[in-house]
């Protein structure tokens, strides 16, 4: 190794040793909510990231684990897990081998099938019943953010948002996904959990006008990278039903 091949050796691992780290939190250190439904109450974890945990009647249910954000061989194992779509901070391997037990079960759409041994699909307008729980499949895509070839960041048809039914609450997870008509045409969502981090996702200003259309009683911004949830909260401060929650995600 010559002179010149050790000065960028060093630059490189002076880089790396520079980046910053992203510290994994605890079960315990994580924001928790508890929601009443007529079945019992819903607790929703605020795992980090675009990645959530709920319990209900004794089941855990994963979306979108990821390693990053907790050490899976320390989280309460699955009986459901549902992938919103392939990109890596929603479909980790590592996370889900760690959560799976023989009988879980994984929601995933198509595009996912083959990184996901035995999980089931679910296309876009789907709906079935598991862990007790009727869930729908809604599409998750983008129109307005595209990559520099003009390509969406998330195409139509390659991603879910997913509608869960616990008891009498609805509840919705968008996945990565901007207020299109099919969000917007959503009805009946108590609580929502919408994505705010561009260029992949939605602006807060996007966001508030898909809350406007779905008018979930609880809304969740989350996902939100470098967006200040707070900007949200003052776009919709005016609108009467619709409660802006905000927890950490990162």
């Amino acid at each position: 190794m010559g002179p010149t091949t050790l000065a960028l050796a060093a630059v490189v691992l002076l880089a790396a040793s520079a980046a910053p780290v992203h510290a994994q939190r605890s079960l315990s250190a994580m924001d928790t909510d508890t929601v009443k439904t007529a079945g019992g109450d819903l607790t929703i974890t605020f795992v980090g990231h675009g990645t959530l945990m709920f319990g209900w009647q004794g089941k855990t249910i994963h979306v979108d684990p990821w390693s990053r954000e907790a050490d899976y061989t320390r989280m309460p194992k699955a009986d459901l897990i549902l992938i919103t779509h392939e990109h890596r901070d929603h479909l980790d391997p590592a996370a889900l081998a760690a959560v799976r037990k023989e009988k879980t079960v994984v929601l995933l759409p198509p595009k996912c099938a083959a990184a996901v041994a035995g999980g089931t699909v679910l296309r876009n307008g789907e709906t079935t019943t598991a862990a007790g729980l009727r869930i729908e499949a809604v599409p998750a895509y983008n129109i307005l953010s595209k990559r520099p070839t003009g390509e969406p960041y998330h195409p139509k048809g390659d991603g879910n948002g997913y509608v869960l039914t616990f008891a009498d609450k609805r509840v919705y997870i968008a996945g990565d996904t901007e207020n299109v008509p099919e969000v917007k045409a959503l009805k009946d969502v108590d609580i929502a959990f919408l994505p705010m981090n561009m260029p992949y996702t939605m602006t807060p200003a996007l966001v508030a006008d898909a809350a406007r259309a779905i008018r979930p009683r609880i809304l969740y911004p989350y996902h939100y990278g470098d967006a200040d949830p707070a900007e949200l909260a003052k776009l919709l401060a005016g609108d009467a039903g619709i409660e802006v929650r905000v927890r950490r995600m990162k």
